[in-house]
Formats: structure tokens, C-alpha cells, sequence
């Protein structure tokens, strides 16, 4: 383990978090909400802190292994949800407990989007916008982001990218050098979010509301600016602009790269992942919209579809925008869309939940497995998009399905021992290591009235669904300490 090298990477990057405090500086100096000194105080500190992890070490020349990588991801992430937090601690408004503030800070970072801060509508502006950006940053990966600079301080970024990517096949790179892959991420993460904010601002939006939905669409996260998330706007317009991003942001990012660069929008169309998204989305819209008109839920089709649609779709995606207080809505549909969060978006997406192309191969493997029940002697291969799939990847989504499974429960049993009911538990726990967000039950509108323990675990929660479990549950095994 090359710890030296570890604490240099660590340095660098909370060195250059600390400068994404001075956009709500500025955000605070224009609208004159009293929220400056806050930012100032934690762009020092984190500034501080930073400088004085790297400087020491800003002359040593290591190349980082895999297992270094995953080391650096997990105390990153972990470092910055609390070093996010400093701001919440801070500031006069809210006034929020250390452990909510870790919360929001975590929440926002891991793009899940449950909050305790209820009044938004009243809070400050740059409070607002440092939530929207945390959601931001967290979206494709601050660290991702680092891996463009890293290469120039004598560090390789690709165990980084290969820790931090989502989805199952991770060693993938767009383009030859891990540096051009990094920023060709973040030009199409930037114009998607530009492209995002000018269509909600044509649509009605105040610019600085476009801007802080803009941020939370494309990084599939949730939060807003007001209580009543995308239902305070009442335009159907902005809602199917904002169904049209999360799905553009829910696809795999590097899909987006292939058709930009090769100019062929048929490359949509030939993944097999995206395809069995959108069917997953149309089915579950569907379902959705005929429960709620026959439910007498909404009286006519055109509310209904369009309640339906923009529910199913951000609960899908793992977004977590409501227009409607869905948790009071039939529990059959309610438990739809929670499981419907659980296949989340495809691999390469800033979507939380297990990823499509892990349920597709789950079940291709089901399928397979019964095939050979008929033809014991059969080599039947798994195959997706008409290529045949190594078994070390279809052995690598059982293990993630397992471990995934495993800590669900075990994270739903320390949540019910700690006094909540079981819905809450069971949907809370879903939530958060889905990165969704908005639960069902006392966890439907918001989180502030859950106590400290349960708001730790889900913490826990969070971070280990930003993180695809193997990342953060591999530094637990004897294993990875060994020389």
C-alpha cells in the first residue's frame, strides 16, 4: 500500500473541492442573503486542510495501484461528506445538527437527493445553490473530474476511473489516454446541463431555479429549491423537459460519446442495454398510468398519464423529483416505483439503483440456467447486443447482486431495531442505497424527523450505493491489507 502516495491524491483533491465553496459565495454577495461568511470560512478550512495533506508529500512520484485507487475513492468520499457539510454547520440558516448536516452533505454528494431541511422556499439563496451543486459535483464524480490534472503531478488516473465509474465493465476507456476520457465525460456532463437550464428557463423558470434543476437533472440527484420539488412550477412543459433530461442522463454517458463522435444516432438504438431501459420505463409508465385512472387516483387520462409518466420515470431513474405526494398514492403503485428504482439506469449513467445491464444479465442467466434443466450437455452462452458475455462478468453481477441483497438487509434490520416501522425501514433503506431518495411512509416528504442512528445507517447507505458496494466493502477484507 503506497500511503504516501494515497495522502497526495487526497491533499490534491480536497485542495481543489475547497474552491467549489466561492460559487455560492458569489451567488450570496448577489442576492444579499447574509450566507457569505459560511462558504469563505469552509473554502478556508478545507483550503487548510488540504494544502497541508499534499504539501508534504508534492515531490514523491508514485504510480497508484488498483487497490490504492479504491483506497482513494473510499476516504475521499467519506472526507467529503464531511468537509461538504462544514457550510450547513456554519450558517445561521437552517440551523442543523451536526448529523444533519452530514446528512444533507452526504445526500447531495451521493446524488440521492433525501433531505432534513424543510422551508426551502424561505432559505437563503447560496444555501440553495450549494446544495444543487453538491448534487452536481456528485454526479459524474469529482474524482473524475481530478483524473485530468493527476497525470501531470506523476499519478495515473485510471485505477481512480476503473474505482469510480459505475456499472459492471469498468476498465473500458473512450478514448486511448484516461485523461481525454475524463474530460470527454465532463463536456458532455457540462452541455447537457447547459442544454438543460436554457430549456427550463424558455419554459418559465427564474434563471437561478433553471440553473439549480439543471444541476440535480442531469446529475439524476432530486433535490430543489423549493418543498414542493418540480410540483411548485404546476407546468407540464418544464415536467416533460425535465422527464426528457433525466432520461438523456440516465443512459450511459459513454453511449452519448460514441454517437456524438461518430455522428450516428444508431447507436442508441443498437444497445441492448438502453433498449431494455426504455422498456423497462414505457412498462412501467404504463402500469402506473392505467393504476392511477382506475384507481380514481386522477380523474381524467391526461393527468393521469402525465402524473404517471413523470413519476415513473424520475423514481426509475433514481431522480426523485415529485410533482404529487406519490406516497399517499395506491400502495400497489408505490411499491411499483420503488422497485422500479432498484434496476435504476444503465452502467455509465449518473442514475443510481443495481444498473439495467446487471438485471438484464441476471436474467439471461435465469433463462440459461433453465435451457440447460432441458439440454444438460448444451454450451449455451450468455449473450447480450449478439456478443457472448465472459463468465467472469456474469460471476461479478451474482457477487454484487449477493453483497447488495446482503447489506439491504442487514442495513433494513439495524433500521427496525432502532424503533421505525417496517415500511419506513424497508423504503428508507431503498431509498438511500438506491441514491433515490423520497421514501414512503414518515420518509415520503422528507427525512428531519428520523432520529441519529437511523440517519447514520442510511448514511452508510448512501455511500455504499454512490460507491457499487465492491468499492467500499472490499477495504473490509483481510485481504486487501495484505503485502
Amino acid at each position: 500500500m503506497k500511503l504516501f502516495a494515497v495522502q497526495k491524491v487526497l491533499g490534491l483533491l480536497l485542495t481543489l473541492f475547497s474552491f467549489t465553496m466561492l460559487p455560492p459565495v458569489v451567488v450570496g454577495l448577489i442576492y444579499r442573503d447574509g450566507e457569505v461568511w459560511p462558504f469563505l470560512a469552509a473554502f478556508l478550512l478545507i483550503l487548510g486542510v488540504g494544502l497541508l495533506t499534499f504539501l508534504p508529500v508534492m515531490r514523491l512520484r508514485q504510480e497508484l495501484r488498483i487497490r490504492d485507487g479504491f483506497l482513494v475513492v473510499v476516504l475521499f468520499w467519506t472526507g467529503l461528506g464531511l468537509a461538504g457539510s462544514l457550510p450547513f454547520l456554519l450558517a445561521d440558516e437552517p440551523m442543523l445538527s451536526v448529523t444533519d448536516a452530514i446528512f444533507e452533505s452526504m445526500s447531495g454528494l451521493t446524488t440521492t437527493g433525501a433531505t432534513v431541511i424543510v422551508g426551502l422556499d424561505d432559505m437563503p439563496k447560496a444555501i440553495l445553490f450549494y446544495r444543487q451543486q453538491l448534487q452536481w459535483l456528485g454526479g459524474m464524480g469529482i474524482i473524475v473530474l481530478a483524473v485530468a490534472v493527476l497525470p501531470m503531478l506523476g499519478i495515473g488516473g485510471m485505477q481512480l476511473f476503473r474505482a469510480e465509474m459505475p456499472g459492471p465493465v469498468k476498465d473500458a476507456k473512450l478514448t486511448p489516454r484516461i485523461t481525454e476520457t475524463a474530460k470527454a465525460l465532463w463536456y458532455i456532463y457540462v452541455s447537457m446541463t447547459v442544454a438543460c437550464t436554457l430549456a427550463y428557463w424558455a419554459a418559465g423558470m427564474t434563471f437561478f431555479d433553471a440553473i439549480g434543476h439543471a444541476f440535480s437533472t442531469v446529475a439524476i440527484g432530486g433535490f430543489s429549491t423549493h418543498d414542493a420539488s418540480m410540483g411548485y412550477f404546476n407546468s407540464t412543459l418544464i415536467e416533460m423537459i425535465a422527464v426528457l433530461f433525466m432520461l438523456l442522463a440516465a443512459m450511459s454517458f459513454a453511449l452519448h460519446f460514441v454517437a456524438f463522435h461518430r455522428l450516428d444516432l444508431g447507436v442508441y438504438r443498437r444497445d441492448s442495454e438502453l433498449r431494455f431501459f426504455l422498456f423497462i420505463m414505457a412498462s412501467v409508465t404504463a402500469i402506473t398510468t392505467l393504476a392511477l385512472f382506475y384507481s380514481d387516483t386522477y380523474i381524467t387520462w391526461d393527468d393521469a398519464f402525465t402524473n404517471g409518466l413523470f413519476q415513473a420515470v424520475s423514481i426509475g431513474t433514481t431522480a426523485g423529483f415529485t410533482t404529487a405526494e406519490f406516497f399517499y398514492w395506491p400502495p400497489f403503485i408505490e411499491i411499483l416505483l420503488l422497485f422500479a428504482s432498484f434496476v435504476g439506469g444503465c452502467a455509465g449513467s449518473t442514475a443510481g439503483g443495481i444498473k439495467v445491464i446487471r438485471f438484464l444479465l441476471l436474467i439471461k442467466q435465469g433463462i440459461r440456467e433453465i435451457e440447460r434443466l432441458i439440454h444438460p450437455s448444451a454450451q449455451i452462452p450468455v449473450r447480450v447486443g449478439g456478443n457472448s458475455v465472459n463468465h467472469r462478468v456474469v460471476d461479478a453481477v451474482w457477487g454484487f447482486f449477493s453483497l447488495y441483497v446482503a447489506s439491504f438487509v442487514i442495513m433494513y434490520l439495524l433500521l427496525a431495531a432502532t424503533g421505525l416501522d417496517l415500511l419506513t425501514s424497508f423504503s428508507a433503506v431503498a431509498a438511500c442505497i438506491n441514491n433515490l431518495g423520497p421514501g414512503l411512509a414518515q420518509v415520503g416528504p422528507h427525512y428531519a424527523n428520523l432520529h441519529d442512528p437511523a440517519k447514520w445507517i442510511l448514511c452508510v447507505a448512501m455511500l455504499l450505493g454512490r460507491l457499487e458496494i465492491f468499492t467500499l466493502l472490499v477495504l473490509l477484507t483481510p485481504a486487501f491489507w495484505q503485502r
